[in-house]
């Protein structure tokens, strides 16, 4: 394809380097990774965008790009992709469903062995001489019970490790699932007054925002721990720090929190907190798999042939 006759496209989010090359040599990339500039470049000529879940596409944005054919997130999620004004200005939308969710499982799995085992506190009292202190016994997962919230692609894979493990599983979703392990909690309450471990695995978006509230985390209780691999605003940031402060958890691990990347200093203070940058479903595996399906999305749109990886919009 000549320089002339390539699509212009327009990336609004980090991405791996071997992405940002394939993309150069295909398409006219205008690659923006702190998000949508003031001015877009070329904006009358862009056709492809992509994105993420966490930084979207607006409604207003779209209107900026004229020529706009098709939205691509890079990853599952699309919760901040405006779909409904996307099909109304016949604009295709994409993601990469499950590219991800081996490595997903395996952070949040990770996590809950570093929370239980207490890996990082137990690392700096070692480093700072308290070694005969140090060693209470802590909590395993061997026999625990563990609960999922969102019994999705992560979720049946983070339900898979569990069964290694041989932890009772229950799980709260939208509905129950015929097939889907472990015991079926009508809210997310029940599922945590009846675990040990509360893994939050759900979509992002306004109806899971708060999910895990006051409420929620108390029913965990004292000696409970929830880990969040979903989306920062699935889980409460206030009312995980209350809980914190009165001692209502144990712990907490988070890959993502609200309003990130600012993290609460308080977060700080809680020696029993683990977090990570959002960075649970980056793998070179799972990069690969996301620049795959990115590719043959953008591929099959511009040869006019079915997106199998198009959102449903109906």
């Amino acid at each position: 394809m000549s320089a002339l006759a390539q699509p212009a496209v327009l990336a609004l989010i980090a991405l791996p380097e071997s992405t940002v090359d394939a993309l150069r040599s295909q398409y006219a990339l205008h690659y923006c990774p702190d998000g949508m500039p003031p001015n877009v470049p070329c904006a009358e000529t862009i056709r492809a965008v992509v994105t993420n879940g966490s930084t979207g596409l607006s409604d207003v944005q779209m209107a900026q790009l004229l020529a706009l054919e098709i939205v691509c997130a890079f990853g599952a999620g699309y919760e901040n992709v405006d779909v409904e004004a996307a099909a109304r200005r016949g604009i295709v939308v994409t993601h990469a469903p499950g590219t991800n969710a081996e490595t997903v499982a395996d952070h949040a799995f990770g996590m809950l062995l570093a929370l239980a085992r207490g890996y990082a506190p137990l690392t700096a009292a070692v480093q700072q001489g308290r070694w005969q202190q140090s060693r209470q016994a802590r909590p395993t997962l061997a026999g625990a019970s563990l609960g999922i919230v969102g019994m999705g692609r992560i979720g049946r894979l983070i339900a898979a490790r569990a069964q290694g493990f041989a932890m009772k599983v229950g799980y709260h979703g939208r509905r129950a699932q015929a097939d889907a392990p472990g015991r079926y909690y009508a809210s997310p309450a029940a599922l945590a007054a009846a675990s040990d471990f509360l893994v939050i695995a759900c979509n992002g978006g306004p109806e899971t925002r708060h999910l895990i509230n006051r409420a929620v985390l108390q029913a965990l209780g004292s000696s409970g721990y929830v880990v969040n691999v979903s989306r920062g605003s699935v889980l409460d940031t206030r009312a995980l720090l209350d809980a914190l402060d009165a001692g209502e958890i144990a712990g907490a691990g988070l890959d993502v929190i609200e309003n990130e990347p600012e993290v609460p200093a308080e977060l700080f203070r809680h020696r029993n907190v683990l977090i990570t940058p959002h960075m649970a479903g980056r793998s070179p595996a799972s990069w690969l798999a996301q620049r795959d399906a990115l590719l043959a999305s953008l591929s099959q749109h511009f040869a006019r042939k079915r997106v199998q990886l198009a959102v449903p919009t109906a």
